[in-house]
């Protein structure tokens, strides 16, 4: 998507923008699979949320300002928000996960690190 950002300052700012988040998202769920503590993982996790929400208020940026045919940039919202979902329902179930006693296990074998490792080989480019 940044690629077909106009040669504008402003445009230049957003494809920064919108690249350093984008990226940050699948650099941080890696690290938080390869974290050394629950602290560390619910870290990356709470980062991984963060950039995808960023990201995604690049792409409607983008969206609003018709820089992008509106059909392709309507799809990328669409998979930026499900992940945004995925992202957020992780944080949510990590105090469920690593604060109750009851359900201590490290989170990468939950269900939600295998549905986010599904969608994403499904959705590979």
């Amino acid at each position: 998507m940044s690629v077909l950002l106009p040669n504008t300052p402003e445009g230049r700012t957003i494809r920064t923008q919108i690249t350093k988040s984008g990226t940050s998202i699948g650099a941080n769920y890696r690290e938080a699979n390869r974290s050394r503590s629950k602290a560390d993982f619910t870290n990356k996790i709470k980062i991984c949320e963060s950039e995808s929400s960023e990201t995604l208020y690049w792409m409607e940026i983008i969206d609003d300002l018709k820089w992008i045919e509106s059909q392709k940039t309507v799809e990328q919202i669409e998979e930026a928000d499900e992940i945004l979902s995925i992202f957020t329902s992780i944080g949510k179930s990590l105090k469920t996960y690593f604060f109750d006693s009851k359900y201590s296990r490290h989170f990468r074998h939950s269900r939600h690190s295998r549905h986010l490792q599904t969608y994403t080989k499904e959705n590979e480019v």
